[in-house]
């Protein structure tokens, strides 16, 4: 007889109200102090851990809890501290610099989590480093949890190979040196476990996903290591995100049970598992449940399939849980969510997974009939969902393309001169990202707005009285192209979601994207289409104040669909091509209101892309296609513009170029001029911009230290095309640290302009 459980690899960190981001960002501006801080993150790291518990998940994760980031999390418990930061004697202030900066230290860098919008701080490798145990998170949690709670729990470990593989500043040669550095300190914090009396420790090792032969093979070194040193201990080797390709040598290691994830695996996972077997005396955990989408899960279909595995494979025990750590969906639906019921009835949320579980085990343990009642609920629920926003008349179609839909006529040289010629800008533009501050009186409107205790006139009024003011603020400032802030804006796909026919918004669904910053990811439930113009009201009004050139600033269809819960009855594709047709008229409607530079965002282009190398080449073609089918229709002299930010860009250049955008701009300040020594090798001959300083960090740095990054730029960029902008968007910082930063950038540019006039001279 197999043994079932229900587990869980990782649940959201925020709280049902982002109780968490409130205690976090409060302690920040010092409104609350250190122990009420502390005291605050320890009852909201209770009260995920109960959540579990109550909807009777059998193994319930500690540890996945944090500050800030689980990574960051990983290399200050290693002391993985960098120089600049060694200054700081105090461990909590050194942990928050590490994220957010100080005044005379850039933050670490952040990039996206494997292919998902969560944003990870990237762990630095510096050979002056000396490699310690400064404290065990994972036992703290352990027992916090059985002190509190009187319950055992699963400590959760980011397992060490994902961790140097994740990290930066080291060649590839010395990896096995590192590795035999590390190794050691895992043993140290895994043996204070097993001397604890913890049963199961998980640790995470979603990049064996990509792991090559001898990758694996080193991996499987570092495990061979653990188990000689801590025997005791069982350990819960997790991948996820993708199938295992050496999976005959994954399921060899030395461990106790392997977590395998079947819904993102292309179902290469289960193939393996059904013609190579799996260990009789190890655990399988099985990730069943989409732990990245929201949608409810189809019981009857996952349980007649995790039945009939549990009968072939015959294992002695199995684990049935969600793809992944459920941190990527929201925490629980709200009592007070105000989304239509249908739509409602459709969602499962990261506690109502945990319900599913726990329904599925029941139907495995006594037969289908024992949750007939749910299955039948959720077979509704899922057919009304399939007639919930049927398509119109005018529902775009990919059959209706041709090639031209996708092709700017002239090419980009040709472009170029005539932009420059209507344009009429100087060398080395200085530009923003899009958005500025959204300040407590912005979102204090907002609300009042929404609450209807403004009228759309006093609303109105309220934006255009910002609009005003921050175009007066970059003309001060001396900006050579202008935004209208995007003060109307909560966030830059929600805003356009709410404007498109087939989306839904939650009020409450909150998820992580880094740090404290959380978004609500729109529900893309139905066909997606155009309704009427989305932008062209606040930035024909913008270009109205200036004789400097507005932008229009619109998200880019691939982003808007990577940055939602998207519907599973379409393909990617088919859903990027809707979105992109109704982007193609807002372009058109902005041209046409004489609107003459035009940005399409697209930070998540890359985001997207598969894990596996081989797999690359279909989404990125459509992906670029996507871009090309929102811009190519606009005149020669309108020049479109697109932004993207915490990418490893060398991966994609290709496929830049092939967006045939007439400038990009790209977070650059926390890579440390890693991507410039890409562009000496293979360069990058449109418009670029490279952002000379990071927005997401309060620290104003000086027009010095953004002065040498425009020189290393230009050594490898064209002059001529080269645009100086920030990061990315300022909506999160303060306005007084955003004008006094933006004031150095163009003073760094006007500095940069004149030594390069008097080398020509």
């Amino acid at each position: 007889m197999t043994v079932v459980k229900t587990s869980s690899l990782g649940f959201p960190r925020i709280g049902l109200n982002r109780e968490w981001k409130k205690s976090l960002e409060s302690y920040w501006k010092e409104k609350i102090d250190r122990e009420t801080f502390l005291q605050e993150m320890d009852k909201q790291f209770l009260e995920a851990v109960k959540t579990q518990l109550d909807q009777q998940i059998d193994i319930v994760p500690v540890s996945d809890f944090t500050y800030y980031d689980h990574v960051l999390d990983t290399a200050v418990m290693f002391n993985l501290i960098p120089e600049r930061f060694k200054h700081i004697q105090d461990p909590l202030d050194t942990y928050f610099a590490m994220a957010r900066g100080t005044r005379n230290a850039v933050p670490c860098e952040m990039t996206k989590w494997f292919n998902t919008n969560y944003h990870y701080l990237v762990p630095e490798f510096e050979k002056s480093m000396e490699f310690r145990l400064t404290k065990n998170k994972p036992l703290e949690a352990y027992r916090k949890a059985k002190a509190f709670l009187g319950v055992e729990t699963k400590p959760v470990i980011l397992g060490l190979y994902t961790f140097v593989t994740l990290a930066k500043g080291y060649e590839k040669q010395e990896v096995a040196s590192i590795y035999q550095q590390l190794i050691p300190l895992y043993i140290q914090l895994l043996q204070e476990l097993e001397l604890e009396g913890v049963r199961w420790v998980q640790i995470d090792e979603p990049a064996l996903v990509t792991a090559s032969r001898e990758e694996i093979a080193a991996a499987k070194e570092i495990y061979q290591a653990i188990k000689d040193e801590v025997p005791t201990l069982n350990v819960l080797l997790q991948t996820y995100f993708d199938s295992v390709d050496e999976y005959e040598e994954l399921i060899s290691f030395p461990v106790e049970g392997i977590g395998l994830d079947f819904v993102h695996d292309q179902g290469k996972n289960l193939e393996q598992l059904k013609s190579l077997g799996f260990p009789k005396n190890k655990v399988l955990a099985a990730g069943i449940l989409d732990g990245r989408n929201i949608w409810k899960t189809n019981l009857e279909e996952r349980l007649d399939w995790i039945t009939e595995l549990v009968s072939e494979i015959r294992v002695s025990e199995i684990w049935i849980q969600p793809s992944n750590s459920l941190l990527h969906v929201p925490v629980a639906i709200h009592p007070d969510e105000q989304l239509a019921k249908d739509l409602l009835n459709g969602l499962a949320f990261a506690k109502e997974k945990c319900v599913e579980l726990h329904l599925l085990k029941e139907g495995l343990l006594s037969g289908k009939a024992a949750i007939g009642e749910q299955i039948n609920n959720v077979n509704r629920h899922l057919d009304i969902l399939k007639h919930f926003g049927t398509a119109t008349d005018q529902t775009f179609t990919e059959e209706q393309l041709t090639e031209k839909d996708f092709t700017r006529e002239t090419a980009y040289e040709k472009r170029l001169t005539l932009q420059n010629e209507s344009l009429g800008l100087p060398l080395l533009p200085t530009t923003t990202i899009g958005s500025f501050p959204q300040t407590a009186e912005v979102r204090s409107a907002r609300q009042k707005w929404r609450k209807q205790e403004w009228s759309d006139g006093e609303y109105e009024a309220f934006i255009k009285a910002e609009m005003n003011k921050w175009i007066d603020i970059q003309e001060d400032i001396g900006l050579d192209v202008l935004v209208h802030g995007e003060f109307e804006r909560t966030d830059m796909v929600e805003y356009f979601g709410e404007k498109l026919a087939g989306f839904a918004f939650t009020k409450f669904g909150w998820v992580q994207s880094y740090g404290s910053r959380c978004v609500r990811p729109p529900l893309i439930y139905g066909d997606v289409e155009f309704k009427e113009p989305m932008t062209v009201k606040e930035t024909v009004y913008a270009q109205s104040l200036t004789s400097k050139k507005v932008k229009g600033m619109l998200t880019g269809p691939v982003t808007i669909l990577n940055w939602s819960f998207a519907r599973c009855d379409l393909s990617r594709k088919e859903i990027a091509f809707q979105i992109a047709y109704a982007l193609k008229k807002e372009v058109e409607a902005l041209e046409k209101a004489g609107i003459q530079i035009i940005q399409v965002d697209e930070p998540a282009l890359r985001e997207g892309l598969p894990l596996k190398e081989r797999d690359w080449n279909d989404y990125l073609t459509w992906a670029a296609q996507a871009f090309r089918l929102s811009t190519s229709s606009v005149q020669d002299t309108t020049q479109i513009h697109t932004h993207m930010c915490y990418s490893h860009f060398e991966d994609i250049v290709d496929t830049i170029e092939e967006l045939d955008a007439d400038v990009i701009t790209i977070e650059h300040s926390r890579s440390h001029g890693e991507f410039l020594e890409y562009l000496e090798h293979r360069p990058y001959l449109k418009g670029l911009g490279l952002g000379v300083y990071d927005i997401h960090s309060p620290r104003v740095p000086p027009a010095s230290e953004m002065l040498t990054i425009i020189c290393d730029a230009l050594k490898v960029c064209p002059k001529d095309r080269f645009w100086v902008n920030p990061d990315c968007g300022l909506k999160t910082r303060q306005p007084e640290e955003t004008i006094a930063a933006l004031k150095n950038m163009v003073e760094a540019a006007k500095q940069a302009r004149d030594s390069l006039a008097q080398t020509v001279s």
